[in-house]
C-alpha cells in the first residue's frame, strides 16, 4: 500500500510537469505532494491515514510557495512597466534583468539617476514580500581586462545591494556577485551587443526553497 501511494503521488507529479497548461501554482503543489507522501513514509507510521495527512501537508507547503511567487511576479509586472526592466519567471524563481543603459555610465559603478525610480519600484515589491531573498548579478561585456571587468561587476552589483538596503531592505537577504564578461547574452562584435551585455540581474528565491 505504501509503494502504491507513493507511485500515485510521482504519478501525479510527472503528469502535472508535463501538461503545458498546468499553473505555478499547481506545480509546487504537486511537487509538495510528492514531498508529503516520502516524508509520511520516512515516519515508519503503519497508519493509512499518515500517506493522506503527510501529502495535504506537502502539497499545502508547495503551493504556498508556487503562489506566493505568482503574485510576487505580477506585483514587480505592475510595478516596472515601462521601465525597460524584463520580467522572467524561472521555476520558483523571478529574474529581472536591468539593461545597462539605465543602470551605470560607461566604466563606472555610480548608480545613475534615472535608475533610482527603478530600484525603489523592485524595493516596494521586495518589501511586500518579504518571505524572498535576492541575488544581485553584476554583468559587463567583453571590452578591457577580464580582471578589471569582474571587478567592476562586483563593484555595479554591491551599488545596488547598497541602495537596496536604504530602502529598508535587510542586508541579510541580499547576495552580491560579479561575473564579469563571463555570461555575455548577445555577441560582444556590435555595440548594440555590448550594451546588452552591460546589465544587472536581480534573481528574487523563496526563502523557503
Amino acid at each position: 500500500m505504501k509503494k502504491t501511494m507513493i507511485a500515485v503521488a510521482l504519478s501525479t507529479f510527472v503528469l502535472s510537469g508535463c501538461a503545458s497548461n498546468v499553473s505555478n501554482t499547481q506545480k509546487g503543489a504537486g511537487i509538495g505532494a510528492v514531498i508529503g507522501a516520502l516524508v509520511g513514509k520516512g515516519t515508519g507510521d503503519n497508519d493509512k491515514k499518515r500517506y493522506v495527512w503527510g501529502a495535504a501537508l506537502g502539497a499545502l507547503a508547495g503551493s504556498a510557495i508556487g503562489n506566493y511567487m505568482d503574485k510576487q511576479e505580477e506585483a514587480f509586472r505592475e510595478e516596472l512597466a515601462d521601465s525597460g526592466v524584463e520580467v522572467y519567471r524561472e521555476g520558483d524563481s523571478i529574474r529581472l534583468l536591468i539593461p545597462g543603459n539605465i543602470t551605470f555610465a560607461t566604466g563606472s559603478d555610480a548608480i545613475v539617476t534615472g535608475f533610482y525610480p527603478v530600484l525603489e519600484d523592485v524595493a516596494k515589491v521586495l518589501n511586500r514580500y518579504d518571505k524572498t531573498k535576492l541575488s544581485i548579478e553584476g554583468h559587463t561585456d567583453s571590452v578591457g581586462d577580464a580582471n578589471y571587468n569582474r571587478q567592476l561587476s562586483m563593484q555595479r552589483a554591491n551599488s545596488v545591494a547598497t541602495y537596496l538596503q536604504a530602502t529598508n531592505i535587510a542586508a541579510n537577504r541580499l547576495q552580491t556577485l560579479g561575473m564579469g564578461e563571463s555570461q555575455p547574452i548577445a555577441n560582444n562584435n556590435s555595440a548594440q551587443g555590448r550594451q546588452k551585455n552591460r546589465r544587472v540581474e536581480l534573481r528574487v528565491i523563496p526563502l523557503s526553497s
